[in-house]
């Protein structure tokens, strides 16, 4: 199965990105921090009492083309949960951009400092099905999101943070 960059969904991002932009030129704001939260690609589920399973084919597929979707974007940190799944998700964009991968606990994150290491920057964020949602309220400082469902691996969150405003957006990148 090959995935694919859906031209559409890219120029929609690129759009997003572009009006965060503009807002932070207009409010005098030069250092929005843009996060980009996502889960990790399709797991190898042939074993299920396996509890960090490698990518399976699809997701080193997916975990390839979210790659070449970050190609278009200024990624300054790549934050992941210590999983196999994970971590090969975010080696990807972590190669292509040359950086290295930072590893953080969901459950034991301080998110004010994070957002203080963070601030003015583009980061990638890749988490799990029940973390990701969380983690994106709280940037967001509401809860908006839910958990995703176990067998969609799809869900790009944006979230652009400046002085006076918030940016949020949830995109489906499904494969072709």
């Amino acid at each position: 199965m090959i995935f694919s960059v859906n031209k559409q969904i890219i120029l929609l991002l690129i759009l997003f990105c572009a009006a965060t932009t503009t807002f932070s030129q207009q409010t005098e704001k030069i250092d929005n921090s843009t996060y980009y939260l996502i889960r990790h690609a399709e797991k190898d589920r042939s074993d299920p009492t396996d509890k960090n399973p490698n990518l399976s084919k699809k997701g080193r597929l997916r975990a390839l083309n979210w790659s070449r979707i970050f190609d278009q974007f200024k990624i300054d940190a790549v934050y992941s949960t210590n999983y196999k799944r994970t971590l090969q998700t975010a080696q990807y964009v972590a190669n292509a951009k040359k950086l290295s991968i930072k590893i953080y606990d969901p459950f034991e994150i301080d998110y004010v400092k994070f957002l203080e290491d963070t601030k003015g920057k583009n980061v990638l964020i890749v988490g799990h099905s029940n973390t990701i949602p969380g983690f994106a309220n709280k940037l967001i400082g509401e809860e908006i999101y839910t958990e995703i469902d176990d067998q969609n691996n799809a869900n790009l969150y944006i979230v652009t943070l400046g002085d006076s405003k918030i940016s949020n957006v949830l995109i489906k990148m499904e494969q072709h």
